[in-house]
C-alpha cells in the first residue's frame, strides 16, 4: 500500500531547510510505521533532491514523525531556481513511498 492510504504529511520550510512531518492516522498503525520510515528510508527516497543530512524525531504521543532535511531546497526561497520554492509538494512525494503492514 502506498503510505498516503495510512498517513498524512505537511511540509515546512526554513532557509534551505525541508521539515516533513508524517502523521498516521490511526495510532495503532505508528510503530510499524516507525520501524519501515526510517531516517535512511527518507534519504533514499529523497537521494536526487536532497543533498545533506535527514534526521527523524518521533512523536509517539501524536502519532506523528518530523523529518528534518537539510540542503534540500536549492539554496532556499531566495535562491532556488526551482517551482516549488517552499518544497510543499515533498510531503505528498514522501507519502507516495510503498509501505507493507506485517
Amino acid at each position: 500500500m502506498k503510505l498516503w492510504e495510512i498517513a498524512h504529511s505537511r511540509t515546512g520550510d526554513k532557509g534551505n531547510i525541508s521539515n516533513i512531518s508524517l502523521i498516521v492516522y490511526d495510532k495503532k498503525d505508528y510503530e510499524k510505521v516507525c520501524e519501515k520510515i526510517t531516517a535512511n528510508v527518507v534519504a533514499e527516497w529523497f537521494k536526487n533532491i536532497v543533498k545533506g543530512e535527514v534526521i527523524r524525531y518521533e512523536l509517539p504521543q501524536l502519532g506523528a514523525m518530523n523529518f528534518v532535511m537539510h540542503d534540500a531546497l536549492g539554496g532556499g526561497v531566495t535562491r532556488s531556481l526551482a517551482l516549488d520554492k517552499h518544497g510543499k509538494s515533498l510531503s505528498s512525494y514522501l507519502l507516495d513511498i510503498e509501505i507493507e503492514l506485517d
